[in-house]
C-alpha cells in the first residue's frame, strides 16, 4: 500500500516539477527581459521577441489574408448562398495563400508564401504595411522568390536607427569592405569585385562623405591603389592623401590623371592579351597588377563649363570616365563617382557614364532630378524610398544594382578617423610612375 502511494505521488509530482521549473524559467526571462534587451538584442529577440511575434503570424494569418483580399472563397458566390438557405449550413472558410516555416532572423524573421491561382507579387507588396501593423514589426519587405512563391522579411525593430561599426580590423577580404547596416540586419558590404562601379549621391550633410569615409577606412589596410580626384581643390579628399596613390585637386590635373589612368588600363590590357587571359585576375599572383579604385568626389565640377575651353576639358574628362567605366571592370580599375548633384543637364556625358554605373547609392537629395538620373532606371520602388529619406536621417540611403534594392545606412567614421586609418596605412601606398604626370 505504502510503495503504490509513493509511486502515485512521484507520477504525479514529477510533471508538477517540470511546470514550476518553466514557470521560474519563464518569469526570470521576463523580469530580465529590459535588461537582456538593451545588452543582448539579438538573444532577446531570440528568447522572446520572436516566439511571441511568431505566435502573431499564426494568429492572424487567415484574418490578414482576407482583410487584404488574398484569400479566394472555395466556392462560387451562388453556390454558397443555396448551401445556407437549403440546409443551414455555415459558408465554407476561404482558401488563403499557404505560409511557410517562420524562420528568426537577428533581427526579425522570414517566411516563403506560396501564392494562389492569379496571385501576383504586387498583391502581397501592397498587403506588406497591414502585415506590419498587424504583427507589431517595424517593417515588412516583400520580394519574389521564385515563380508562384513570395518572401515575407519582417524587420522587429529599425536596424538603421543606430548600426554598429565593424568590428574586425585589417585588411579582409580584397575590394570588399563593411561600410554600414541593412534594413534587414544584415551587413551593408560593398564588393567592388562584384559591382565594379558605383554612382553615390546625396545633399549636405545627407551621409556620402561619412560613407566615402568609411570605403576609405575599410580599404586603407587592403594591397589597392587608391586614386582621388576632388576639383573642389582637394578640400574633401586630401584627408587621406597620405593613403593615395596620386590625387587630382582641379579640373586640369583631373583631366591630365584620367588620362594617364585610361592608358594604364590599356597597358594592362596587352599584358592579358599577351598571357592570353580575359582579366587580371586570370594571371599568376606575382605577375597580376594591383587593383586601382579611383574616388571621385563633386563629378559636377568635372562637367560644369564656362568657356570654350572649360567646354573641351569637360568633355575629355567624361571620354576617359566612360572608357575607364567600359574597361575597368576586367583590368583592375574600379570608379566610385560621388556627387551632390547628378543630372541630364550637365550634358550627355553624365548620362553615358551613368550606364555604365551598376550600383547605385541615394542618400537625401536636394532635387528630384538626382534621385530620378541614380535610381530611375533600375526600379521605381527603390527612387521612391530615396524620395522619403528626411533631414533627420542622415547617413540613410537607398542603394540598388541589378540584383535589387535595399535601405541602408553608413558606419558613422568621422573624418578624423579617416584621417588617421589613411596615415596608419600610408606604407602600404603602391607606387604607380604611370600616374605621376607633369603639368603641360
Amino acid at each position: 500500500m505504502n510503495l503504490a502511494s509513493s509511486t502515485s505521488s512521484a507520477g504525479v509530482s514529477g510533471p508538477n516539477w517540470v511546470l514550476v521549473v518553466a514557470a521560474v524559467l519563464v518569469s526570470g526571462l521576463l523580469l530580465a527581459g529590459p535588461a537582456l534587451r538593451r545588452r543582448y538584442p539579438v538573444t532577446w529577440w531570440l528568447l522572446l521577441g520572436f516566439p511571441a511575434a511568431a505566435f502573431r503570424v499564426v494568429r492572424t494569418w487567415r484574418p490578414l489574408m482576407a482583410g487584404c483580399r488574398l484569400a479566394v472563397s472555395r466556392r462560387p458566390a451562388l453556390t454558397v448562398v443555396s448551401g445556407l438557405v437549403g440546409n443551414g449550413a455555415p459558408p465554407p472558410q476561404p482558401r488563403v495563400p499557404r505560409c511557410g516555416l517562420i524562420r528568426p532572423t537577428s533581427s526579425g524573421f522570414a517566411l516563403l508564401v506560396r501564392l494562389l491561382p492569379g496571385q501576383v507579387p504586387e498583391d502581397f507588396v501592397k498587403a506588406a504595411p497591414a502585415m506590419a501593423e498587424s504583427w507589431h514589426v517595424h517593417a515588412v519587405r516583400v520580394t519574389s522568390w521564385r515563380p508562384g512563391v513570395v518572401r515575407v522579411v519582417a524587420s522587429a525593430a529599425d536596424p538603421l536607427a543606430a548600426p554598429r561599426g565593424p568590428k574586425q580590423r585589417g585588411p579582409g577580404h580584397l575590394l570588399r569592405v563593411t561600410v554600414g547596416a541593412l534594413e534587414t540586419g544584415a551587413a551593408w558590404v560593398l564588393d567592388l569585385r562584384r559591382v565594379p562601379h558605383w554612382l553615390i549621391v546625396g545633399a549636405t550633410r545627407s551621409g556620402k562623405s561619412t560613407l566615402i569615409n568609411a570605403l576609405v577606412a575599410g580599404l586603407a589596410p587592403q594591397p589597392v591603389a587608391l586614386v582621388g580626384i576632388d576639383c573642389k581643390g582637394g578640400m574633401e579628399l586630401s584627408l587621406y592623401e597620405a593613403r593615395l596613390s596620386a590625387l587630382a585637386t582641379n579640373r586640369e590635373q583631373a583631366v591630365r590623371l584620367l588620362a594617364a589612368l585610361v592608358e594604364l588600363t590599356l597597358d594592362r590590357m596587352t599584358v592579358c592579351r599577351a598571357a592570353r587571359v580575359r582579366n587580371i585576375w586570370g594571371l599568376p599572383d606575382k605577375e597580376r597588377p594591383v587593383p586601382v579604385v579611383v574616388i571621385v568626389d563633386e563629378i559636377a565640377e568635372l562637367f560644369l563649363v564656362a568657356s570654350r575651353n572649360e567646354k573641351d576639358e569637360a568633355q575629355a574628362a567624361g571620354t576617359a570616365l566612360i572608357r575607364l567605366a567600359q574597361l575597368g571592370a576586367a583590368l583592375g580599375v574600379f570608379l566610385v563617382v560621388a556627387g551632390q548633384r547628378v543630372g541630364s543637364d550637365l550634358g550627355p556625358g553624365v548620362t553615358a557614364l551613368r550606364a555604365q554605373l551598376g550600383g547605385r547609392v541615394c542618400h537625401r537629395v536636394a532635387d528630384p532630378g538626382t534621385a530620378e538620373m541614380a535610381l530611375g532606371d533600375l526600379n521605381p520602388d527603390a527612387l521612391k524610398a530615396a524620395q522619403a529619406i528626411t533631414p533627420e536621417q542622415a547617413g540613410t540611403a537607398v542603394l540598388a544594382s541589378g540584383d535589387g534594392w535595399e535601405r541602408a545606412r553608413s558606419h558613422l567614421i568621422t573624418e578624423s578617423e579617416a584621417e588617421a586609418v589613411a596615415a596608419e596605412y600610408a606604407h602600404l601606398t603602391p607606387v604607380l610612375s604611370e600616374l605621376h604626370v607633369e603639368a603641360p
